[in-house]
């Protein structure tokens, strides 16, 4: 079964980075993929304009662990304006590539990281 997926996927997918809730988050992004079932749940702290904390919770597969593992990992640390430049290319890239029918997990990531910042930056905004 996991023959077909590159040993970084499969350390992400045993050993998944940066899972579980996060209580004091500023930014929160749900996603999933209506195909596959699949559904994710990114929480985000912000502070200076920077991604300094960064959580997930995921219904999927192994591919779709996988790349919300390495969504986080790409994240954290980085500015807002950075992060939004997060690609499902670079999500692939950083796992050394994914089996064909398996790509669309990375926009799974992608989608909810997005989220996540725009929910953040509403509250932001609201705020003044």
């Amino acid at each position: 079964m996991y023959s077909m997926y590159s040993n970084k996927v499969i350390e992400h997918f045993m050993s998944p980075q940066n899972v579980g809730t996060m209580v004091d988050y500023n930014g929160k992004g749900v996603y999933g993929d209506p195909g596959c079932g699949d559904s994710l749940t990114i929480y985000i702290k912000v502070k200076d304009n920077i991604i300094k904390d960064i959580s997930f919770l995921v219904f999927g597969c192994t591919a779709s662990v996988a790349t919300s593992s390495m969504t986080t990992v790409l994240a954290k640390g980085k500015t807002i304006e950075e992060a939004l430049k997060i690609k499902e290319e670079d999500i692939v890239e950083a796992l050394e590539g994914l089996p064909e029918n398996k790509l669309h997990c990375s926009n799974l990531g992608v989608q909810a990281l997005r989220n996540a910042i725009n929910d953040y930056l509403d509250k932001k905004e609201k705020l003044g």
